[in-house]
């Protein structure tokens, strides 16, 4: 029985509130704001929107940036040449004709022309038109041993860059008997190229015997390696022609002291009885001559020379009871100013 009433009664218990808790008197009410209070007073910004703060200016605002600039190139804007298939003494010399000297010169317009004219004129006469002139003695020496005699050879000329008068002089002596050979040329020189001067003429022997004057067209010259040369050629009055090439070359050993080798060649297109001289190689001379440069202008030296007359020059000489070869001691000086 009991248990039937006990059975009974749980569901009731079931759908009670737990155990000591209380019901919430408000529950299912709003709580009010608070009061304001009387006493406080009206907030002055009551109903303000407070506005946002404004960004500080950019210093740099509506400046656009410049791109950074790459350095200059040295060979931009050059074309790079193909490797050239010659090089040196190779190329072709050009032929081209040089450009027109210019006639129309700015410094007239405000100097006047007839002045700058002037000017002109000392500044050509100043850069290779000025006239110059020297004298130079080659050879004054004195020719040692038995039946010795002397030698000269010396030039000296006038003028400029372009147009010289040259006046050369060259003989030989013996002691006992004088002057055995004396020449004198009078030439116009003008030079041919940057190393080569083109000299034309007349030469004048006054040796004892038969005289001569003759046409003369000759040249000086300085070779590679500064060998220099010169040569003429020489057509009588009597329609003898003849012909010198001679050559000379400087070793320099120290500062002052120098050694010369030098040659002379003579030819002759036939045989000449009257002077002794036969066709052909007439005859050499070679000497060697060690000089001291005591000053660059003042030079004296000492030396050996060996002559030989050839064919029928030679032949000539022997029947005059001459020699044909010859060696001797040089002593002499080349000067010039």
């Amino acid at each position: 029985m009991t248990r039937l009433i006990l059975l009974s009664l749980l569901p009731a218990a079931l759908a009670a509130p737990a155990f000591g808790q209380t019901p919430d008197s408000h529950a299912g009410h709003t709580m009010p704001a608070p009061a304001a209070d009387p006493a406080a007073k009206p907030d002055p910004h009551a109903g303000h929107v407070m506005p946002a703060p404004k960004p500080a200016a950019d210093p740099h605002a509506g400046h656009t940036k410049p791109a950074p600039v790459a350095p200059a190139d040295p060979h931009a804007g050059h074309v790079m040449a193909p490797a050239a298939t010659q090089a040196g003494a190779d190329l072709a010399v050009g032929d081209a004709e040089p450009p027109p000297t210019a006639t129309d010169h700015a410094a007239d317009r405000m100097y006047g022309a007839p002045q700058m004219d002037r000017s002109r004129v000392v500044l050509e006469t100043e850069h290779g038109g000025a006239r110059v002139s020297k004298v130079m003695l080659n050879m004054a020496e004195a020719r040692l041993g038995s039946g010795g005699g002397y030698h000269w050879d010396g030039e000296a000329w006038y003028g400029g860059d372009l147009h010289r008068f040259v006046l050369k002089s060259e003989g030989e002596g013996a002691w006992n008997h004088g002057v055995e050979d004396a020449e004198v040329q009078a030439l116009y020189s003008r030079p041919v190229g940057i190393y080569t001067d083109l000299q034309v003429g007349v030469r004048h022997d006054f040796e004892p015997g038969p005289q001569r004057t003759y046409a003369t067209l000759g040249f000086e010259s300085l070779l590679p390696y500064w060998f220099e040369a010169e040569g003429a050629v020489f057509l009588s009055n009597k329609g003898e022609l003849l012909a010198r090439l001679e050559g000379t070359y400087d070793f320099r050993l120290t500062q002052r002291l120098v050694i010369q080798p030098r040659a002379e060649l003579n030819f002759a297109s036939e045989d000449i009885p009257t002077r002794g001289v036969g066709s052909g190689l007439s005859d050499a001379e070679l000497g060697l001559r060690l000089r001291y440069e005591i000053k660059r202008e003042f030079e004296p030296y000492v030396g050996v020379v060996w002559s030989r007359k050839v064919g029928d020059t030679a032949r000539f000489a022997r029947a005059e009871g001459e020699d044909v070869e010859d060696t001797r001691v040089v002593v002499g000086l080349r000067a010039w100013f």
